[in-house]
């Protein structure tokens, strides 16, 4: 069948792109052992973000019972109308920054404004298929800002962690923040230190030790007991906040005027702005887990909707959380359904254990949050754009300091536009022109096959070997097309060929794209090889891990076939 016979594939229509993933899953046929994973799953969970959305509630100079709103409405929401399987929805630490410095500016009504302006705004952009074009922010921005905003969280955190008293008001700005901390530092609290350490030791200790256990809540838990135990004189959330609530309150609007409105509009487009960067990142991320697709435009709006009625609660930011949902993958769940479960398992632990909050002590929230910050920084990854090209470091450590010292709007704005020149330089570099080359390739006589060797039947028909080429410029824009097609085809066969030939550069998102498939080969048992890259374009790749035993090179596609062959003729005579 030739291309014009070939049946059009049919554009998806609107409910085919923004029908929930539950709706989904369900059509596929939901049985017991599914709706019992997706609960063990969901309890993992939520065990883990009872503390961690407490943290970051106050660690966003909220009171800590916000957080749990935001975890138990903003994670059913996305659960139940998002175009991701696996989301799990909630507070996130990357948001701490811009939810403080808007408490700090307008007040608790004026984030939740602010959180339901942006809350439209992603609906809106779900709508206009904006989703999409996330994909386009360069994986060097990416690394750096999620890097600046860890170090963020823990120049935050220091505070609760040494137990200092402050003169005045802890200053936004990360260096008014330090020199304050400075001048505090002959107030530090032994009994705060002691209680930080014990809970950081505590969740390396067991996460090393014992893996599967919650790491999270066991530290707060020892850390909370030893205060009690011993009258440590440290705070804790009954001294600071007098407890938490036991049950949710009645939805209200906050106060609505165009004044106002206008006012919060760069604060609802930063959190727009990042909520679509995070929660979108952690369903790539998810999808890279379990080899599933999500569709970015559909889970937009759900993360949209959830802004929306976050508020309505007292909740704040909501958005899709990386670490919990690879923990709810970790743990078994088979859909969305478990993101369910675990906003319903925080309701449950709130309505039972709200009064034992009350002990916690802040040095130890502290602490959680210092390791989660640790945690965020990708640091291989961050290691190799530095190793891997000055135009790719460029990026990284302007888009690092930018977030860190100015803010993370900027820093993404004008890491994307570096990215962006940094391409356009590349692009300029990778034209070559031949000397006395034909501006077309002249036909050849059938007789002379061209530079190429005979045809043979037993190479086109094997079935245990694929052989893909890439042509042209591999870079961050066409990294999420070309991955998508690694997802479908590489644990299908034996032998994953891909050629490189034609290929005059590729940047640090490609690279990453290339290493995350050779990596996912390996584990399908795939042996995954690059024929014919150019020496430039096999140093970015191996800068990035893209080595032995996931992947292996050739000079070209007939050296990596006739190794294969070898190989295969081996084994038949050991056999």
């Amino acid at each position: 069948m030739d291309a014009a016979s070939r049946p059009r594939r049919q554009a998806p229509g609107f409910w085919e792109l923004y029908t929930p993933k539950l709706i989904t899953v369900l059509k596929e046929g939901y049985r017991p052992a599914h709706l019992r994973a997706d609960i063990i799953a969901g309890l993992t969970v939520a065990i883990v973000a009872l503390p961690l959305s407490m943290a970051i509630a106050i660690a966003s100079h909220v009171t800590p019972e916000r957080g749990l709103y935001t975890a138990i409405i903003g994670g059913t929401i996305i659960a139940l109308f998002g175009g991701s399987r696996f989301q799990v929805g909630g507070p996130a630490g990357a948001f701490i920054v811009l939810v403080a410095a808007t408490v700090d500016r307008h007040g608790i009504e004026g984030l939740f404004l602010a959180t339901m302006m942006a809350g439209a705004m992603l609906i809106a952009a779900g709508y206009l298929r904006l989703g999409t074009y996330v994909k386009f922010i360069p994986y060097p921005v990416t690394v750096g800002f999620t890097a600046g905003i860890a170090v963020i969280i823990l120049a935050s955190q220091l505070h609760d962690l040494f137990g200092l008293t402050l003169a005045g008001k802890e200053p936004g700005d990360f260096l008014d923040k330090m020199i304050v901390l400075g001048k505090a530092a002959g107030t530090t609290n032994p009994a705060a230190v002691l209680v930080a350490v014990l809970t950081i030791g505590t969740i390396v200790a067991v996460k090393r030790l014992r893996p599967a256990w919650p790491a999270f809540l066991i530290a707060v838990a020892v850390a909370s007991l030893a205060v009690a135990a011993f009258g440590l004189p440290v705070e804790t959330i009954g001294s600071r906040f007098g407890g938490i609530p036991r049950s949710l309150p009645e939805p209200t609007l906050p106060v609505f005027s165009l004044d106002k409105m206008l006012t919060l509009l760069p604060d609802a487009i930063s959190f727009a702005l990042l909520g679509a960067i995070e929660s979108l990142l952690s369903a790539v991320v998810a999808d890279g887990m379990t080899g599933r697709r999500h569709r970015s435009n559909c889970e937009l709006v759900a993360q949209g909707l959830a802004n929306v009625v976050s508020p309505l609660f007292g909740g704040i930011c909501v958005t899709g959380l990386i670490a919990r949902t690879a923990t709810n993958i970790r743990a078994g769940a088979h859909g969305p359904l478990s993101g369910f479960f675990h906003s319903m398992f925080v309701l449950l632990f709130m309505a039972v254990a709200a009064p034992l909050a009350v002990y916690v002590p802040l040095a130890a929230l502290a602490g959680v949050l210092a390791v989660v910050a640790w945690n965020m920084v990708e640091r291989p990854a961050f290691a190799a754009l530095i190793r891997s090209s000055r135009g790719d470091a460029l990026v990284l450590l302007v888009t690092f300091a930018l977030v860190v010292f100015r803010d993370l709007t900027t820093g993404i704005v004008v890491g994307f536009a570096l990215g962006a020149l940094l391409f356009i330089n590349r692009m300029a570099h990778a034209v070559a022109v031949e000397a006395h080359a034909p501006p077309a390739i002249e036909d050849l006589p059938d007789t002379t096959n061209g530079d190429r060797k005979r045809y043979d039947a037993a190479e086109a028909s094997d079935p245990d070997t694929v052989v893909y080429r890439i042509s042209g410029a591999f870079f961050f824009g066409a990294a999420e097309a070309v991955g998508s097609v690694f997802d479908r085809i590489a644990d299908k066969h034996r032998n994953f060929v891909l050629d490189c030939s034609k290929v005059p550069f590729l940047d640090s998102t490609a690279a990453n794209v290339i290493e995350g498939a050779a990596r996912k080969a390996s584990r399908a048992g795939v042996r995954f090889y690059i024929a014919g890259a150019s020496p430039q374009v096999r140093r970015m790749l191996l800068s990035h891990g893209v080595r032995q035993p996931h992947a292996r090179y050739g000079a070209s596609v007939a050296s990596v076939l006739d190794h294969i062959r070898r190989k295969a003729a081996e084994l038949a005579a050991a056999a």
